[in-house]
């Protein structure tokens, strides 16, 4: 590693270790009550290296809400076997998804409700999600291995509707205190993406 690299590796480093503090802090204590005090204290990090990464505690917040879900996504795309039909890949894929928001009911409630109340940033920040899992859908949905291509490819417009309905389911189970048997929701997500492709043959 050069002089030059090091700066940027060690900004890297501690960006990551407040993301990971922020989560820390936010399951300890909420969003609300978390102070960047908590959040560099569990950093292990200065204020002022927190300034250097983050204007405030809510571009943290967003920034954690986009690693925590290009993490979700990443693996939901490495459930995904090319070689199965695409029925089964989608329920393989949604299991994966559904499983690694269980593992933090508490970090998961932060993500998907309070981002919310940070208003366009944070909105911005969900759609940009919503965006990616879509494109995703799109892509297993519109080339099934084995199978001749859709005459219709399945419409990006569409995508974001089942998205945005298994959000809501997400954000049911949440309210509902079930964040941890987010698994209860693969079939019903499986069948809702399942009748979204048929009517839009």
């Amino acid at each position: 590693m050069t002089a030059v690299d090091a700066p940027v590796a060690n900004a890297t480093e501690h960006r990551a270790r407040l993301l990971e503090g922020m989560a820390r802090a936010v399951a300890a204590k909420g969003y609300a009550d978390t102070t960047i005090a908590d959040i560099v204290r569990e950093a292990s990090v200065s204020r002022r290296t927190f300034y250097e990464n983050f204007s405030d505690k809510s571009g943290c917040l967003i920034a954690l809400y986009e690693a925590a879900s290009g993490n979700a996504l990443a693996v939901l795309r490495r459930a995904i076997e090319p070689a199965s039909d695409w029925k089964t890949q989608v329920e393989q894929a949604l299991s994966a998804y559904l499983g690694v928001l269980a593992r933090n009911p508490v970090l998961l409630r932060t993500l998907f409700v309070e981002i919310l109340g940070l208003g366009s940033p944070g909105l911005a920040a969900r759609r940009r999600a919503t965006r990616a899992l879509a494109d995703l859908m799109v892509e297993v949905v519109n080339t099934r291995t084995g199978e001749r291509p859709r005459q219709t490819p399945l419409d990006p417009t569409i995508a974001v509707a089942v998205v945005g309905g298994i959000n809501e389911m997400v954000l049911d189970a949440i309210e509902q205190g079930q964040a941890a048997q987010l698994q209860a929701l693969v079939r019903p997500a499986a069948a809702l993406l399942q009748a979204a492709v048929a009517a839009d043959c």
